[in-house]
């Protein structure tokens, strides 16, 4: 079989662990790999080539708390639309994802198995995808988004639509938890996801409210660990976020209303914390409904990323943009708003070697075994090659369309600049 080359010539790389510029070099991939990184003109080069020159090569960004199947719909659409229509849009929102230069995504809720099959099988184009598929939620919970007319749980002998079609599992006690995340780790999930408080895209249920009990909890966490990997919850509250921890959870998303002593916690117990930039901001009123619930989270996002640097916590980056079309296309931007709190160099480590951190945690359920988020001998080709330094200017990321010169996933080319 022969291989596949793709040659790099003269261009700087971004150091994802040191959180510098080095170069130039000439990059090499073969196949799926980055084979070597020599210095510029070391060597004669045979087979496709890209000038570089005056560009910088990245590692393709990961967004840790993505929603593929639900990220550019509305509410309504996802609840009561033709279930081949809810899937056509998410095929072409996942070739959007790419294009922006999200070659990976931790897809935290939805019946995203089918098209995850049809990306790796190379049918569609899209983002590689670490799924948890349906979200675990109690009754009345943050994923519970049945209609009126579908309480009780079961009428007739029938489940909600939610949960035939598999966006979520409605769960309450420990053997319906357990049962809800063996099913999920039957289907493939390389993490599970469980609602432990309230939500602001969800109607039943407060943002201060406690979801599952510590039980519930780690019914799921025993099921998680005996299959090698981890829960992670959605929680915003020092209550919601203490009893995940007591449970044995290892990644918390979101966490905005957190206090201190809780996000001291998290440091101590070297528990992940997945942060999204919310702001009072153009972004706030391009989001769904429940604008109120919107307004008291997104005024807690500042105190939170500054007690998290603060303690030290391991932060990763996540969009969690949800059932809103008109934002999906600012995820890069969504990123670039991070330099609020940290330099561009730390912006993106968050979004490249942070995050690949923390999806190699799933452990032998890793969909993708080899190394994301750097250029190194020997790591999965995912790349972008970014016409500037986008260490010296972040909002490079913000426009894709304009600064990425190219864009590479597992060793091909997605798209390159004319000329």
């Amino acid at each position: 079989m022969d291989t596949h080359q793709l040659h790099i010539r003269n261009v700087n790389v971004f150091d994802s662990v040191a959180g510098s510029i080095t170069g130039p070099w000439d990059v090499t991939v073969e196949d799926n790999l980055v084979a070597s990184l020599k210095p510029a003109g070391a060597t004669d080069l045979a087979g496709t080539q890209i000038d570089g020159s005056g560009k910088t090569l990245i590692p393709g960004l990961i967004d840790a708390h993505w929603h593929t199947m639900f990220t550019t719909i509305p509410t309504t659409v996802a609840l009561v639309s033709e279930l081949g229509y809810v899937f056509a849009r998410a095929v072409v929102s996942a070739r959007d994802t790419l294009l922006r230069g999200f070659t990976t995504v931790r897809d935290l809720g939805g019946p995203v198995f089918g098209i995850k099959q049809a990306i790796d099988e190379g049918t569609i184009p899209g983002p590689r995808i670490y799924p948890c598929g349906g979200f675990i939620s109690q009754t009345g919970g943050h994923g519970d988004f049945r209609l009126p007319y579908e309480v009780p749980r079961g009428v007739c002998g029938h489940l909600s639509y939610i949960e035939i079609v598999g966006t979520a599992v409605i769960a309450d006690g420990e053997a319906e938890v357990l049962r809800g995340a063996r099913e999920m780790l039957r289907r493939g999930a390389s993490q599970l996801k469980l609602m432990a408080g309230g939500g602001v895209a969800s109607n039943y249920d407060p943002l201060d409210v406690s979801q599952f009990t510590l039980t519930e909890m780690r019914a799921a966490v025993e099921a998680a660990e005996n299959w090698g990997t981890y829960v992670t919850v959605h929680a915003y509250t020092p209550r919601a976020i203490r009893t995940a921890v007591a449970a044995g959870v290892r990644c918390i998303e979101h966490g905005q209303l957190i206090d201190e002593g809780t996000a001291a916690l998290l440091a101590e117990n070297d528990i992940w914390w997945c942060l999204q930039p919310f702001l009072a901001d153009e972004d706030r009123a391009l989001a769904p409904a429940n604008q109120a619930k919107l307004q008291q989270m997104t005024a807690g996002t500042d105190a939170a990323y500054r007690l998290a640097i603060k303690h030290q916590a391991k932060i990763a980056f996540g969009t969690d943009i949800l059932f809103a079309p008109e934002l999906a296309s600012r995820q890069g931007a969504m990123l670039t708003k991070l330099s609020r709190w940290f330099t561009p160099a730390e912006v993106l480590q968050q979004a490249t070697i942070r995050n690949a951190e923390l999806l190699a945690m799933s452990g032998p359920r890793n969909p993708y075994p080899g190394r994301l988020g750097v250029v190194a001998e020997g790591a999965l080709a995912d790349l972008i090659l970014v016409d500037g330094d986008p260490v010296a200017d972040i909002s490079l990321i913000a426009r894709p369309e304009e600064s990425f010169a190219a864009i590479i996933k597992d060793g091909r080319l997605v798209t390159q600049e004319s000329g």
